[in-house]
C-alpha cells in the first residue's frame, strides 16, 4: 500500500466532500490535511530527485561525493581503526575459544595444484618408471578427490590448533602487519566506492528509508487536518 497515494487521496476526498456539502469545517480539515500531506510528499521527492526551480532539491545525488567520503570515513575510522584492530586481537588472545575459523576459507580453496605437484614428484622419482607400467599418471587420477578431501580435513585440524592460532595472533600483532591489513582494507573500500554511481547511491538510500518516510506524509495529513479543524473552530 502506497502511503502517499492513500493519504493524499483521503485528504482530497474530504476536501471535495466539504466543498460539495458546503461545510466550512470539513473543507478546512480537508484543505489543511491535503496541504500537509502534499508538502511532505514533495519534500521526500526532493530528497531523491532534482525539481526544476526548487533550490536544494535532489540533495542525495547532488551530495554524492560527500556520501562516499562519509562511508569511507565511517568504515576506516570506526570499524578498522588501529584501536579497534588492537582490541579485537586482545580479545582473541584472552578468549578461550579456538580463535580464528579458517574452515570456510579452506573448504573453498582449490587444492588441485597440490595434487598435481604430488604427481609430478612421483613422476620424477624412482617410482616414475614403475608408474609407467600401470598406465602412467592417469592411474593416479582416481586418487585426486580423496587426496584433496583428506588434505582439506588435515588443514582444518591444523588451523584449529592452539599453536597455530597463537602463531597467527603473533604475526597480526606486529605493527607492520596491522598497517598492511589496514592498507588492504583501505584499497578494497576505495575500489568498492569507486564502483558507486549517484543513481546507485540514490537507490540504496531509497530502499533503506523511503518506505519509512512514507509515514511523514501520513502524519503531515493528520496534523494538517487537526490544524485545519482548529482554524475552522476558531473562525
Amino acid at each position: 500500500m502506497n502511503k502517499n497515494v492513500v493519504t493524499n487521496g483521503v485528504a482530497a476526498i474530504v476536501t471535495l466532500l466539504g466543498w460539495y456539502l458546503q461545510q466550512p469545517l470539513i473543507l478546512s480539515v480537508g484543505l489543511f490535511a491535503l496541504s500537509g500531506a502534499l508538502t511532505n510528499a514533495l519534500a521526500i521527492h526532493m530528497l531523491f530527485e532534482k525539481v526544476p526551480l526548487l533550490y536544494g532539491s535532489g540533495v542525495i545525488p547532488a551530495r554524492f561525493e560527500e556520501f562516499k567520503t562519509g562511508i569511507y570515513q565511517l568504515v576506516m575510522t570506526q570499524f578498522f581503526s588501529s584501536d579497534n584492530i588492537d582490541r579485537f586481537l586482545a580479545d582473541k588472545q584472552q578468549s578461550h575459544s579456538h580463535g580464528f575459523d579458517f574452515a570456510p576459507v579452506i573448504e573453498q580453496t582449490d587444492l588441485s595444484p597440490a595434487f598435481d605437484s604430488l604427481v609430478k614428484v612421483v613422476e620424477q622419482s624412482s617410482f616414475g618408471g614403475m608408474l609407467g607400467m600401470f598406465g602412467g599418471t592417469a592411474a593416479l587420477t582416481p586418487l585426486k578427490e580423496p587426496f584433496i578431501a583428506k588434505l582439506k580435513l588435515s588443514l582444518v585440524e591444523v588451523s584449529q590448533s592452539d599453536d597455530f592460532n597463537q602463531l597467527v595472533l603473533a604475526q597480526l600483532d606486529q605493527p607492520e602487519q596491522l598497517e598492511g591489513i589496514r592498507a588492504q582494507v583501505d584499497t578494497i573500500v576505495q575500489q568498492r566506492l569507486n564502483e558507486l554511481t549517484p543513481a546507485l547511491v540514490k537507490d540504496i538510500i531509497q530502499q533503506m528509508i523511503r518506505q519509512h518516510l512514507g509515514w511523514l506524509v501520513v502524519w503531515g495529513g493528520v496534523f494538517g487536518g487537526l490544524i485545519g479543524l482548529l482554524a475552522a473552530l476558531i473562525q
